[in-house]
Protein backbone atom coordinates (compact mmCIF):
# COMPACT_ATOMS: atom_id res chain seq x y z
CA UNK A 1 0.00 0.00 0.00
CA UNK A 2 1.61 3.75 -1.26
CA UNK A 3 2.80 4.92 2.38
CA UNK A 4 1.41 8.47 1.82
CA UNK A 5 -2.28 6.66 1.87
CA UNK A 6 -1.10 4.60 5.16
CA UNK A 7 -0.07 8.05 6.66
CA UNK A 8 -3.26 10.07 5.60
CA UNK A 9 -5.51 6.99 6.97
CA UNK A 10 -3.31 7.23 10.20
CA UNK A 11 -3.94 11.11 10.64
CA UNK A 12 -7.47 11.03 10.36
CA UNK A 13 -7.53 8.09 12.34
CA UNK A 14 -6.33 9.95 15.11
CA UNK A 15 -8.23 13.06 14.36
CA UNK A 16 -11.65 10.95 14.88
CA UNK A 17 -10.22 9.47 17.57
CA UNK A 18 -9.24 13.05 19.34
CA UNK A 19 -12.84 14.17 18.78
CA UNK A 20 -14.61 10.64 19.75
CA UNK A 21 -12.74 10.24 22.59
CA UNK A 22 -14.91 11.60 25.48
CA UNK A 23 -17.27 8.26 23.89
CA UNK A 24 -15.01 6.75 25.96
CA UNK A 25 -12.79 7.16 29.05
CA UNK A 26 -11.97 3.78 29.99
CA UNK A 27 -9.79 1.21 28.28
CA UNK A 28 -10.84 -1.66 26.38
CA UNK A 29 -9.31 -4.72 26.39
CA UNK A 30 -10.03 -7.68 23.95
CA UNK A 31 -8.66 -11.16 23.26
CA UNK A 32 -7.11 -14.69 24.44
CA UNK A 33 -9.73 -16.63 27.25
CA UNK A 34 -6.22 -17.70 28.12
CA UNK A 35 -4.86 -14.64 29.26
CA UNK A 36 -8.56 -13.52 29.77
CA UNK A 37 -8.33 -14.19 34.01
CA UNK A 38 -5.01 -12.91 33.92
CA UNK A 39 -5.80 -9.59 32.42
CA UNK A 40 -8.87 -9.26 34.44
CA UNK A 41 -7.14 -9.77 37.71
CA UNK A 42 -4.54 -6.61 37.17
CA UNK A 43 -7.92 -4.88 36.03
CA UNK A 44 -9.54 -4.85 38.82
CA UNK A 45 -6.62 -4.04 41.11
CA UNK A 46 -5.87 -1.15 38.82
CA UNK A 47 -9.64 -0.02 38.74
CA UNK A 48 -9.35 -0.42 42.63
CA UNK A 49 -5.97 0.79 43.22
CA UNK A 50 -5.89 4.00 41.10
CA UNK A 51 -7.68 6.95 39.74
CA UNK A 52 -9.30 5.45 36.69
CA UNK A 53 -11.95 3.40 35.97
CA UNK A 54 -11.86 -0.66 35.58
CA UNK A 55 -10.69 -1.75 32.49
CA UNK A 56 -13.40 -3.84 30.16
CA UNK A 57 -11.54 -7.32 30.14
CA UNK A 58 -13.32 -9.66 27.11
CA UNK A 59 -12.74 -13.50 26.03
CA UNK A 60 -13.09 -13.35 22.25
CA UNK A 61 -9.89 -16.23 21.85
CA UNK A 62 -6.76 -14.51 20.61
CA UNK A 63 -7.69 -14.29 16.47
CA UNK A 64 -11.06 -12.49 17.49
CA UNK A 65 -8.81 -10.26 19.51
CA UNK A 66 -6.43 -9.46 16.77
CA UNK A 67 -9.49 -9.33 14.37
CA UNK A 68 -10.42 -6.37 16.56
CA UNK A 69 -7.30 -4.71 17.44
CA UNK A 70 -6.05 -4.65 13.61
CA UNK A 71 -9.47 -3.20 12.46
CA UNK A 72 -8.49 0.05 12.94
CA UNK A 73 -7.91 3.22 15.04
CA UNK A 74 -10.75 4.74 17.28
CA UNK A 75 -13.04 4.70 20.24
CA UNK A 76 -15.27 1.66 18.74
CA UNK A 77 -11.84 -0.50 18.31
CA UNK A 78 -10.33 -2.33 21.44
CA UNK A 79 -6.96 -0.56 22.81
CA UNK A 80 -5.46 -3.91 23.83
CA UNK A 81 -5.38 -7.53 22.97
CA UNK A 82 -4.26 -10.28 24.51
CA UNK A 83 -3.13 -13.34 22.89
CA UNK A 84 -2.16 -17.20 23.66
CA UNK A 85 0.45 -16.88 20.95
CA UNK A 86 2.74 -14.24 18.93
CA UNK A 87 1.07 -12.05 16.99
CA UNK A 88 1.04 -13.83 12.94
CA UNK A 89 2.70 -11.68 10.19
CA UNK A 90 -0.60 -11.71 8.09
CA UNK A 91 -2.60 -10.15 11.62
CA UNK A 92 0.10 -7.66 11.54
CA UNK A 93 0.19 -6.69 7.77
CA UNK A 94 -3.60 -6.23 8.68
CA UNK A 95 -3.23 -3.74 11.47
CA UNK A 96 -0.34 -1.73 9.52
CA UNK A 97 -3.04 -1.06 6.34
CA UNK A 98 -5.80 -0.15 8.34
CA UNK A 99 -3.57 2.46 10.37
CA UNK A 100 -2.36 0.34 13.09
CA UNK A 101 1.46 1.48 12.95
CA UNK A 102 2.88 1.27 15.84
CA UNK A 103 2.20 -1.70 18.31
CA UNK A 104 4.01 -2.83 21.72
CA UNK A 105 4.24 -6.26 21.99
CA UNK A 106 4.41 -8.06 25.84
CA UNK A 107 5.51 -11.37 26.52
CA UNK A 108 4.44 -11.23 30.11
CA UNK A 109 4.51 -15.28 31.29
CA UNK A 110 4.90 -18.82 30.31
CA UNK A 111 1.77 -21.23 30.20
CA UNK A 112 1.19 -24.76 29.56
CA UNK A 113 -1.60 -26.53 27.33
CA UNK A 114 -3.01 -29.16 29.57
CA UNK A 115 -4.61 -32.07 28.75
CA UNK A 116 -6.94 -32.93 31.10
CA UNK A 117 -10.14 -35.04 32.51
CA UNK A 118 -12.35 -35.47 35.85
CA UNK A 119 -10.74 -36.62 39.23
CA UNK A 120 -13.27 -38.97 39.20
CA UNK A 121 -11.84 -40.33 35.64
CA UNK A 122 -8.94 -42.56 35.14
CA UNK A 123 -5.04 -41.11 35.35
CA UNK A 124 -4.03 -40.32 31.94
CA UNK A 125 -0.39 -40.67 30.57
CA UNK A 126 0.13 -39.90 26.84
CA UNK A 127 2.65 -39.72 24.38
CA UNK A 128 2.55 -36.54 21.77
CA UNK A 129 2.28 -39.78 19.17
CA UNK A 130 -0.49 -41.28 21.03
CA UNK A 131 -1.95 -38.25 20.99
CA UNK A 132 -1.81 -37.07 17.57
CA UNK A 133 -3.06 -40.87 16.59
CA UNK A 134 -6.64 -39.86 18.66
CA UNK A 135 -6.96 -36.69 17.07
CA UNK A 136 -5.56 -36.52 13.34
CA UNK A 137 -7.54 -36.28 10.62
CA UNK A 138 -5.81 -38.44 9.10
CA UNK A 139 -3.04 -41.51 10.48
CA UNK A 140 -1.15 -44.07 9.13
CA UNK A 141 -1.96 -47.97 8.68
CA UNK A 142 0.03 -50.59 9.10
CA UNK A 143 1.48 -50.40 5.59
CA UNK A 144 2.67 -46.28 6.11
CA UNK A 145 -0.19 -45.15 4.30
CA UNK A 146 -2.67 -42.36 5.34
CA UNK A 147 -6.24 -43.28 5.84
CA UNK A 148 -9.05 -41.44 7.16
CA UNK A 149 -8.65 -42.18 11.38
CA UNK A 150 -9.80 -45.56 12.55
CA UNK A 151 -9.77 -45.04 16.00
CA UNK A 152 -12.58 -44.64 18.26
CA UNK A 153 -11.29 -45.90 21.46
CA UNK A 154 -8.20 -44.90 23.39
CA UNK A 155 -6.82 -48.59 24.17
CA UNK A 156 -6.88 -49.87 20.24
CA UNK A 157 -4.04 -47.03 20.05
CA UNK A 158 -2.19 -48.23 22.75
CA UNK A 159 -3.69 -51.31 25.11
CA UNK A 160 -2.36 -49.49 28.33
CA UNK A 161 -4.90 -47.06 28.01
CA UNK A 162 -8.60 -46.81 29.19
CA UNK A 163 -10.85 -48.43 26.48
CA UNK A 164 -13.29 -45.55 26.82
CA UNK A 165 -14.59 -43.87 23.23
CA UNK A 166 -12.16 -40.83 22.14
CA UNK A 167 -13.78 -37.85 23.15
CA UNK A 168 -11.67 -34.39 23.13
CA UNK A 169 -12.98 -31.04 24.12
CA UNK A 170 -11.12 -27.97 22.68
CA UNK A 171 -10.82 -24.95 21.40
CA UNK A 172 -11.86 -23.41 18.06
CA UNK A 173 -10.00 -22.61 15.32
CA UNK A 174 -10.13 -18.78 16.84
CA UNK A 175 -8.64 -19.55 19.68
CA UNK A 176 -4.57 -19.40 20.74
CA UNK A 177 -4.50 -22.23 22.26
CA UNK A 178 -5.83 -24.52 19.68
CA UNK A 179 -3.10 -22.64 17.15
CA UNK A 180 -0.35 -23.52 20.50
CA UNK A 181 -2.17 -27.27 20.48
CA UNK A 182 -1.57 -27.52 17.06
CA UNK A 183 1.84 -26.12 16.83
CA UNK A 184 3.45 -28.12 19.86
CA UNK A 185 1.43 -31.46 20.31
CA UNK A 186 -0.25 -32.21 16.94
CA UNK A 187 3.15 -31.70 15.42
CA UNK A 188 5.87 -32.98 17.92
CA UNK A 189 3.39 -36.05 17.63
CA UNK A 190 3.20 -36.40 14.23
CA UNK A 191 6.91 -35.89 13.98
CA UNK A 192 7.15 -39.08 15.88
CA UNK A 193 6.58 -40.94 12.85
CA UNK A 194 9.97 -40.73 10.43
CA UNK A 195 7.87 -41.28 7.64
CA UNK A 196 5.41 -37.83 8.38
CA UNK A 197 8.68 -36.01 9.64
CA UNK A 198 10.43 -36.61 6.14
CA UNK A 199 7.79 -34.64 4.52
CA UNK A 200 9.27 -31.55 5.84
CA UNK A 201 11.73 -31.55 3.79
CA UNK A 202 10.08 -32.43 0.45
CA UNK A 203 6.73 -31.38 0.84
CA UNK A 204 5.94 -28.87 3.79
CA UNK A 205 2.51 -27.85 2.92
CA UNK A 206 1.62 -31.70 3.00
CA UNK A 207 3.30 -32.29 6.09
CA UNK A 208 1.30 -28.96 7.65
CA UNK A 209 -1.99 -30.07 6.31
CA UNK A 210 -0.96 -33.88 7.38
CA UNK A 211 0.13 -32.64 11.26
CA UNK A 212 -2.12 -30.07 11.81
CA UNK A 213 -5.75 -31.74 10.48
CA UNK A 214 -8.18 -32.43 13.36
CA UNK A 215 -10.48 -35.30 13.07
CA UNK A 216 -14.67 -34.27 12.47
CA UNK A 217 -15.78 -37.68 12.94
CA UNK A 218 -17.00 -36.28 16.41
CA UNK A 219 -13.60 -37.51 18.50
CA UNK A 220 -13.13 -33.66 19.12
CA UNK A 221 -16.00 -31.71 19.88
CA UNK A 222 -14.86 -27.59 19.96
CA UNK A 223 -16.15 -26.52 22.90
CA UNK A 224 -16.20 -22.69 22.15
CA UNK A 225 -13.78 -19.89 24.07
CA UNK A 226 -15.35 -20.74 27.54
CA UNK A 227 -12.56 -22.78 29.28
CA UNK A 228 -14.98 -22.94 32.93
CA UNK A 229 -17.13 -24.60 30.39
CA UNK A 230 -14.96 -27.70 29.67
CA UNK A 231 -14.26 -27.96 32.86
CA UNK A 232 -17.97 -28.38 33.81
CA UNK A 233 -18.20 -31.14 30.88
CA UNK A 234 -15.69 -33.16 31.87
CA UNK A 235 -17.10 -33.31 35.09
CA UNK A 236 -19.97 -34.22 33.87
CA UNK A 237 -18.42 -37.15 31.74
CA UNK A 238 -15.63 -38.74 33.72
CA UNK A 239 -13.96 -40.33 30.41
CA UNK A 240 -13.69 -37.07 28.49
CA UNK A 241 -10.47 -35.48 28.23
CA UNK A 242 -10.14 -31.36 27.36
CA UNK A 243 -7.46 -29.03 26.20
CA UNK A 244 -7.51 -25.62 28.09
CA UNK A 245 -4.36 -23.61 29.24
CA UNK A 246 -2.41 -24.81 32.75
CA UNK A 247 -3.93 -21.77 34.53
CA UNK A 248 -7.70 -23.25 34.38
CA UNK A 249 -6.18 -26.94 35.51
CA UNK A 250 -4.92 -24.81 38.55
CA UNK A 251 -7.94 -22.64 39.65
CA UNK A 252 -10.09 -26.08 38.99
CA UNK A 253 -7.38 -29.01 40.93
CA UNK A 254 -10.49 -29.65 42.98
CA UNK A 255 -12.13 -30.84 39.74
CA UNK A 256 -9.93 -31.72 36.97
CA UNK A 257 -6.46 -33.29 36.62
CA UNK A 258 -3.74 -32.67 34.13
CA UNK A 259 -2.44 -35.91 32.01
CA UNK A 260 1.17 -36.81 31.73
CA UNK A 261 2.28 -35.83 28.24
CA UNK A 262 5.39 -38.16 27.49
CA UNK A 263 5.45 -38.76 30.74
CA UNK A 264 5.37 -34.98 32.57
CA UNK A 265 2.90 -33.77 34.65
CA UNK A 266 1.39 -30.50 33.88
CA UNK A 267 2.47 -28.35 36.76
CA UNK A 268 4.30 -24.49 37.50
CA UNK A 269 8.04 -26.48 37.81
CA UNK A 270 7.96 -28.48 34.47
CA UNK A 271 6.54 -25.33 32.70
CA UNK A 272 9.00 -22.94 34.21
CA UNK A 273 11.83 -25.19 33.25
CA UNK A 274 10.50 -26.08 29.75
CA UNK A 275 10.69 -30.03 30.52
CA UNK A 276 6.34 -30.31 29.82
CA UNK A 277 6.60 -30.57 26.13
CA UNK A 278 3.43 -28.13 25.55
CA UNK A 279 4.15 -24.96 26.63
CA UNK A 280 4.06 -21.80 25.30
CA UNK A 281 4.59 -17.55 25.77
CA UNK A 282 2.05 -15.74 26.47
CA UNK A 283 1.27 -11.96 25.42
CA UNK A 284 -0.92 -8.91 25.67
CA UNK A 285 -0.29 -6.08 23.08
CA UNK A 286 -1.29 -2.00 23.03
CA UNK A 287 -2.10 -0.20 20.24
CA UNK A 288 -0.08 2.81 20.83
CA UNK A 289 -2.31 5.42 18.74
CA UNK A 290 -4.82 5.50 21.71
CA UNK A 291 -2.16 5.98 24.21
CA UNK A 292 -2.64 9.58 25.59
CA UNK A 293 -6.15 9.54 24.44
CA UNK A 294 -7.86 6.36 25.88
CA UNK A 295 -7.02 7.30 29.81
CA UNK A 296 -4.50 5.09 31.54
CA UNK A 297 -2.97 2.56 29.03
CA UNK A 298 0.35 3.36 29.73
CA UNK A 299 -0.78 3.16 33.72
CA UNK A 300 -2.35 0.05 33.14
CA UNK A 301 0.73 -1.79 31.51
CA UNK A 302 3.15 -0.27 34.27
CA UNK A 303 0.67 -2.32 36.74
CA UNK A 304 0.61 -5.50 34.47
CA UNK A 305 4.79 -5.08 34.46
CA UNK A 306 5.10 -4.56 37.67
CA UNK A 307 6.79 -7.47 40.11
CA UNK A 308 3.66 -6.99 42.08
CA UNK A 309 1.72 -8.61 39.41
CA UNK A 310 3.71 -10.13 37.01
CA UNK A 311 6.81 -11.49 39.59
CA UNK A 312 7.40 -14.90 41.46
CA UNK A 313 5.54 -13.92 44.09
CA UNK A 314 3.23 -11.40 42.40
CA UNK A 315 -0.61 -12.00 42.51
CA UNK A 316 -0.85 -13.77 38.97
CA UNK A 317 0.80 -15.99 39.88
CA UNK A 318 -1.78 -17.19 42.44
CA UNK A 319 -3.74 -17.42 38.90
CA UNK A 320 -1.64 -19.70 37.97
CA UNK A 321 1.14 -17.22 36.03
CA UNK A 322 4.31 -18.73 35.04
CA UNK A 323 6.78 -15.52 35.32
CA UNK A 324 9.73 -14.81 33.07
CA UNK A 325 13.13 -15.47 34.36
CA UNK A 326 14.10 -12.00 36.28
CA UNK A 327 16.12 -10.64 33.44
CA UNK A 328 14.16 -11.00 31.03
CA UNK A 329 11.23 -9.79 32.98
CA UNK A 330 13.33 -6.69 33.29
CA UNK A 331 13.92 -6.41 30.03
CA UNK A 332 10.65 -6.71 29.12
CA UNK A 333 9.42 -4.29 31.66
CA UNK A 334 11.49 -1.45 30.48
CA UNK A 335 10.01 -1.68 26.77
CA UNK A 336 7.29 -2.11 27.50
CA UNK A 337 6.81 0.95 30.11
CA UNK A 338 8.41 2.79 27.12
CA UNK A 339 5.68 1.49 24.48
CA UNK A 340 8.42 0.54 22.34
CA UNK A 341 6.86 -0.38 18.94
CA UNK A 342 7.46 -3.68 17.88
CA UNK A 343 9.21 -4.74 14.80
CA UNK A 344 7.33 -7.10 11.74
CA UNK A 345 7.43 -10.58 13.17
CA UNK A 346 8.97 -13.14 10.67
CA UNK A 347 6.84 -15.08 8.05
Amino acid sequence: MNKTIIAAAVTLAAASLSTQAMARDSIWIAGSSTVFPFSTAVAETFGRESSFPTPKVESLGTGGGFKLFCSGVGVDKSDISNASRAIKLSEFEQCQANGVTEITEVKFGYDGIAIANSKSGPVVDLTLGELWMALAKDVPNDAGELVPNPYKKWSEINKDLPDVAIEVLGPPPTSGTRDAFVELAMEGGCDSFDSIKALKKTDKDKHKAVCHGIREDGAFVEAGENDNLIVQKLVANPNALGIFGYSFLDQNADKVQGAKIDGVEPTFETIADGSYPVSRSIYFYVKNAHVGTIPGIQEYVAEFTNDKAWGPEGYLADKGLIPLPDDMRASVAEQAQALTPMEAPAK
